[in-house]
């Protein structure tokens, strides 16, 4: 897992920026959820929602780090990941959203997003972590 550096922060519009911070807060209140209604939730949330590009879910990732120095940290996967499937919604599409596992040593839990097949901005490759839980467009949940 790649621990970013507050310096790297992206670019992003002010309008952007606010909301993501609303994204981010939203996030944070759905991090304490177990995960069967985390589940649950993301999979209402995702109903009606168009698959997101790569190139979207890039931007509202890039949005979201610009945002929260919480999120760009080591430990903030779960509220990241949440924040990027959130900024999404907001704009009518929905990624893959990913809670699973490191497939290497050391164990380590990860929470991140897919779109187009492949891990989006993680700096590791494809098959790096294992899902056991996905939440994909149009409330398919799967896991």
């Amino acid at each position: 897992m790649t621990t970013p550096s507050a310096l790297n922060r992206p670019a992003v519009p002010a309008r952007r920026r606010l909301a993501a911070r609303v994204a981010v807060a939203l996030a944070r209140s759905l991090t304490p959820l177990p995960p069967r209604r985390l589940r649950s939730v993301l999979t209402v949330l995702s109903r009606g929602a168009r698959p997101a590009s790569y190139a979207e879910a890039k931007r509202a990732r890039d949005a979201v780090l610009s945002v929260s120095l919480a999120c760009l940290g080591p430990k903030g996967c779960l509220p990241r990941s949440l924040a990027v499937v959130l900024l999404c919604r907001a704009g009518g599409t929905w990624p893959t959203w990913c809670a699973g596992v490191r497939t290497l040593p050391p164990f380590g839990a990860h929470a991140w997003v897919e779109a187009d097949g492949h891990l989006v901005d993680e700096g590791v490759p494809d098959g790096y972590f294992r899902p056991l839980l996905t939440v994909g467009a149009r409330g398919q949940s799967s896991r």
